[in-house]
């Protein structure tokens, strides 16, 4: 691969371009669904090819092919898009400038998934759906379980030759209850295919679908016969699971430089968080520090080096409830005066990078689960996402879980199906009073963050344990 890219750079350079990068990519993933006792999915595909990047008198040019025998014309094509968009750009490109490296690095992992026996997959899947369905009332079972590995090498016109690979494990169950024309569901550990890691085989049979594949189909059945959750402004705990989709939407984008400028809006919209607001805006209560994380050993949006060449790193997006920082690529922190913290990911070899979130995690505090409920005398505690709505600006939300449960002078009581809650995002923030500590944290895995046009798909995390928050509207419809 790195002959070829070289051939490649080389040919793209002789052309007289200000700068040129070159993405070779291949791609893995294998994808399992069993419904009901039934597989339903056994999908594995492979992609193979590179993208090409050219910087010509300030615009951009970009063209993929999977032909890397034949790249010149590729390249070529790249070329005569920058050439054409140069002559109506008004605004012209300039990078911030970074370190050429050269670097191999490989994420951790123990069993490669993709060299286990396809029955050993099954039979978790099989045995996990049986057990669902022997529970009376389960109307569907789902077993899920998805394996993703990268490769991809790096070349750049400044001298950066950089070498990665990515191994990714993920799974997850899920009951549904029906009765009429009303459906509840419960699922493990998340919703919308589980939860997902760099890692191996090792963190499939971490997950213990097993030992949770009876509670959730309980659960589920229960919520049918249990009460809507009321109308009211009340105290609010969020669990991990609900809190990584809320920093995702009400942070995670909103903090994209590119949305801010006015760049990019497809699928999440620009944002509140505008320049001006920078250093100054009270985005949440004193307790919320939000990092940006690529550097975390497990994540999802962990790497070495972004799609631009620029190391991984930990910076501040909201620190001490104030909003301090964004996500920038090379261009966009050159607009503001800075150099790029690293956040630039394509989609596969046939998408031109864009800014993308890394791990986007909320930092621990000092109380225990325990000691937030006990000192809760009137309040809910919602788990696992079931739907959501954001605005453009990323500032009105309504989220809705699969569960909510009572709380009632520090005791976890009755469950409520149904429950929704609603904010405006830096209200919400600021009304942030406890935040669980190391001991609860963990970084959840979402592998389908949408953006761009055409849509690219990012693999991102988000660090969290539950927290509490104050005079929030939940239920009604």
């Amino acid at each position: 691969m790195r002959d070829i890219g070289k051939e490649i750079l080389n040919y793209a350079s002789r052309l007289g371009v200000d700068y040129a990068d070159v993405r070779i990519v291949k791609r893995q993933r294998e994808e399992l669904v069993v419904k009901n006792g039934i597989l339903e999915t056994a999908n594995i595909n492979e992609t193979y090819g590179f993208g090409v990047r050219i910087l010509y008198k300030g615009a951009w040019g970009f063209a993929s092919s999977f032909d890397l025998e034949n790249f010149k014309s590729t390249v070529d094509k790249a070329f005569a898009i920058a050439k054409a968009t140069s002559s109506v750009n008004k605004s012209k490109v300039s990078l911030s400038p970074i370190t050429p490296v050269k670097a191999q690095w490989k994420s951790n992992y123990v069993i490669d998934p993709f060299q286990m026996s396809f029955e050993k997959k099954l039979n978790l899947l099989f045995e996990s759906n049986k057990i669902i369905r022997e529970v009376s009332g389960i109307s569907i079972a789902i077993s899920e379980m998805e394996f993703f590995k990268e490769d991809k090498i790096f070349l750049s016109s400044e001298g950066s030759e950089i070498e990665q690979s990515i191994l990714e494990s993920g799974a997850g169950i899920s009951a549904l209850a029906i009765e009429g024309n009303e459906v509840q569901r419960r699922s493990y550990p998340n919703s919308f295919g589980g939860d997902y890691r760099k890692a191996g085989w090792e963190f499939i049979e971490e997950l213990n679908l097993l030992e949770n594949a009876e509670r959730i189909a309980k659960e589920a059945v229960e919520l049918l016969k249990a009460e809507p959750l009321p109308e009211k402004i009340t105290t609010l705990i969020l669990d991990g699971t609900q809190l990584a989709l809320q920093i995702h939407e009400s942070c995670g984008h909103p903090t994209e430089l590119d949305r801010v400028l006015g760049t990019e809006a497809s699928f999440a919209g620009t944002s509140f968080l505008t320049l001006d607001k920078r250093g100054k805006f009270q985005y949440g209560s004193e307790i919320v520090n939000i990092v940006a994380d690529a550097t975390h050993p497990y994540g999802l949006g962990s790497f070495a080096y972004d799609d631009e060449g620029v190391p991984a790193q930990k910076s501040y997006l909201v620190k001490d409830g104030i909003f301090v920082g964004y996500l920038t690529s090379r261009e966009t922190a050159g607009i503001i005066g800075e150099t790029s913290n690293g956040t630039m990911r394509a989609d596969g070899w046939n998408r031109i990078p864009i800014i993308r979130m890394t791990n986007i995690n909320l930092l621990p505090q000092d109380k225990s689960f325990e000691e937030i409920i006990e000192s809760t005398e009137d309040g809910v505690y919602m788990s696992t996402v079931k739907n959501w709505s954001i605005d453009d600006k990323r500032l009105n939300f309504h989220f809705g879980c699969e569960i909510a449960y009572e709380i009632k002078k520090g005791k976890i009581g009755k469950i409520y199906k149904n429950p929704y809650y609603t904010g405006i995002t830096y209200e919400f923030w600021r009304n942030c009073d406890a935040i669980a500590n190391e001991k609860y944290w963990r970084v959840w895995g979402v592998p389908n963050c949408g953006k761009g046009e055409p849509m690219q798909v990012a693999r991102v995390g988000h660090g969290v344990s539950p927290a509490r928050f104050r005079k929030v509207k939940v239920g009604g419809k």
